[in-house]
């Protein structure tokens, strides 16, 4: 049967609109987790499939824009669906459900552990209805609600618990992030002093008039703003003390999409707002900074979460690098790569909370023969961290192949510096992921220099008559299948980015494609694409 393209206005909404009435109905039931769990799962399910008919209908279609009740361009909310928005609307909606399961395997908790938890589940599908409102803006304004209800429900997310080092890593990060609010809001009265608008097709067409002094200060403002938000060095510092802090499902999901946020903020306004790559340069600079300078940083880590951190903003240098080359062939290989890092970084930190729940700790220092102990918990480690160190035939390789031909074929000696960083970041990731390997599961514990400190068993959960729990007292070393199950499904899902690598990016390079002539866009949203010509 043949999806009718009318379908896609009407669904278009349903990726905010479907986790805020999750969110109230999970309030409503504060007190029945199950009921919140049952609500929870069931919301974010519906995203899963309505963003990939989303993805379908945009790929098929092409680039489509709903005016929210109906109101003239620019005067309402312009929702923009395209081959870019809608792919990561579906892959964050892949990661936020497998983290969503993951967590009630955990069984989440707040406050004192005896109660069950009644804010996390609400805040974490506002969280949700946040990103999805960042990716489907149409104007500056609604970029901003996103981003804010992002910083809202995730200092709420980071501090769960209430622990001394959360509420500590927790300020410090709503510190930085209010900072690059300021600066967004800043850049966003500019941005109307100058042109009258906020909508960014209308944008596209209003700041090619502007004065080139006054339309390189707006750039450089709102890539501050959003080179904090992704961690771009030398924008990055905050990142590595305040995700590890946080609870392991908490923690994977900033580390798989918040900051991607960011990188998909720089993306849409460098294509579409300044295109005449006037910071292309500096882009290429902060990449590379960023590659090397974050993979240093995670050599030196004695502590898994604080080691995958750094990777985390050293392989965001990989997607500016694309961005910065400004070809269509780098803004592919950006594409790809960025649904390539959500896939595995999220698993990555999934594993890392099973490592955590095994063995009573994350330090290298303590840790030491799990590949006899667990060895599924071994092979969940070792996938996703080959595909993150780009060992072929995985998703990491094709990605990072991608950009690096992109680089060659830009031909700069700048563009030719990058690669050579690119290829010099792969190499240390994979000696800091085997670094991680040997020393976790095949060093004996006893050699570990701390090894006698790490408990046996994480403490133990308390069984209360609303939830099922297990109780590690009695069934000791046994990974809850709503944990196991989750990451083996997440990792599988980046699997499929290697066997399925040839359609995914035929997406990425229509999208890429899209993203060249901002016409697409423009065209889409006022109806007039020689409006921009």
């Amino acid at each position: 049967m043949t999806l009718s393209p009318h379908l896609l206005p009407a669904l278009a909404p349903l990726p905010v609109l479907v986790p805020l009435l999750g969110a109230a109905a999970t309030l409503v039931f504060g007190r029945r987790p199950r009921i919140q769990r049952t609500f929870t799962l069931v919301a974010l399910t519906a995203v899963v499939v309505i963003t990939g008919l989303l993805l379908y209908l945009a790929d098929r279609d092409g680039t489509t824009a709903v005016q929210v009740g109906g109101w003239e361009t620019p005067i309402g909310i312009t929702l923009v669906v395209d081959r870019l928005s809608s792919a990561m609307l579906l892959v964050s909606a892949i990661v936020l459900l497998a983290v969503s399961v993951y967590g009630a395997g955990q069984n989440i908790r707040d406050g004192d552990q005896r109660q069950p938890t009644s804010i996390y589940r609400p805040t974490y599908l506002v969280l949700t209805a946040g990103v999805s409102a960042a990716f489907l803006a149409g104007d500056l304004f609604n970029l901003f609600v996103g981003f804010e209800m992002l910083l809202a429900a995730s200092f709420v997310l980071l501090t769960v618990g209430a622990t001394t080092e959360r509420i500590r890593a927790g300020v410090g990060y709503v510190m930085v992030s209010m900072l690059s609010s300021l600066i967004f809001l800043t850049g966003i009265g500019l941005v109307y002093a100058t042109t009258g608008t906020l909508n960014l097709a209308q944008l596209a067409v209003r700041l090619g008039a502007a004065p080139d002094g006054v339309r390189m200060s707006i750039y450089a403002v709102l890539l501050v703003a959003f080179g904090i938000k992704a961690a771009v060095f030398p924008l990055s510092n905050w990142l590595p003390d305040s995700y590890p802090s946080a609870p392991s499902p908490v923690t994977a999901v900033f580390a798989g999409l918040l900051t991607k946020v960011g990188v998909y903020s720089i993306i849409r306004t460098h294509t579409l707002l300044f295109p005449d790559g006037g910071f292309d340069t500096v882009l290429l600079i902060c990449g590379l900074l960023t590659m090397v300078i974050g993979i240093l940083g995670a050599i030196a880590q004695h502590d898994i979460r604080r080691l995958l951190s750094f990777t985390l903003v050293s392989h965001i240098g990989y997607m500016v690098f694309g961005v910065g080359l400004a070809t269509t062939a780098g803004l592919a290989g950006a594409v790809f790569y960025v649904a390539h890092h959500i896939l595995v970084q999220t698993t990555l930190f999934l594993v890392v909370g099973l490592i955590e729940r095994q063995a009573g700790s994350t330090s290298l220092r303590r840790l030491g023969g799990l590949a006899a102990a667990s060895p599924v918990l071994g092979v969940l480690f070792l996938v996703p961290a080959l595909n993150l160190g780009g060992i072929p035939p995985f998703s990491g390789f094709i990605g990072k192949v991608a950009l690096l031909q992109a680089g060659a074929s830009d031909g700069r000696v700048l563009a030719w510096v990058l690669v050579g960083g690119a290829v010099l970041t792969s190499l240390l990731t994979l000696y800091a992921i085997a670094r991680v390997w040997v020393k976790v599961f095949w060093r004996p514990r006893t050699e570990a220099p701390e090894g006698h400190l790490a408990a046996a068993n994480p403490p133990t959960l308390i069984e209360d008559s609303t939830d099922v729990l297990y109780d590690e007292r009695t069934d000791p070393g046994r990974i809850p299948p709503l944990m196991l199950l989750p990451t083996m499904a997440l990792a599988a899902v980046g699997l499929c980015l290697t066997v399925l690598a040839g359609p995914i990016l035929g997406i990425a390079d229509r999208a890429a494609a899209d993203l060249h002539d901002p016409a697409v866009y423009v065209g889409a949203v006022l109806g007039v694409p020689e409006a921009y010509r």
